[in-house]
């Protein structure tokens, strides 16, 4: 016997649909939001402090632990409007990379969950 679904009658019921059908999808996205707006502003601000000599300055490895949590889309947004970090070999390859690896990996368990399964 198939479990009854809720289905929202107004827009505020969303969230109850969420929780009660146990779809992740929303967490998820929510999740990539949060994160690459984060990664987004960490560019942002280490270039401000950039210019402000004596200004503590965000660690690369920081920016990089961003964009490999999930964050790269923002790493190189952030890269190209504020003009941060584009010189750096390791960046200008890296957070691509990063990017190529993750949209991969994303189509993959796609292809694995939707076609192949």
């Amino acid at each position: 016997m198939e479990k009854a679904r809720y289905l929202p009658e107004a827009q505020n019921d969303f969230v109850w649909a969420v929780i009660t059908t146990g779809s992740p999808w929303p967490l998820l996205a929510g999740y990539l939001l949060l994160i690459n707006l984060c990664t987004f502003a960490a560019f942002g601000i280490d270039k401000w402090k950039a210019r402000h000599p004596g200004r503590r300055r965000i660690p690369e490895r920081n920016l990089f632990l961003g964009a490999i949590a999930g964050g790269s889309l923002g790493a190189l947004l952030g890269m190209r409007v504020f003009h941060h970090k584009t010189l750096h070999r390791s960046f200008r390859i890296g957070i691509p990379l990063i990017l190529a690896v993750q949209v991969l990996i994303s189509a993959g368990l796609f292809l694995y969950w939707n076609v192949i399964r």
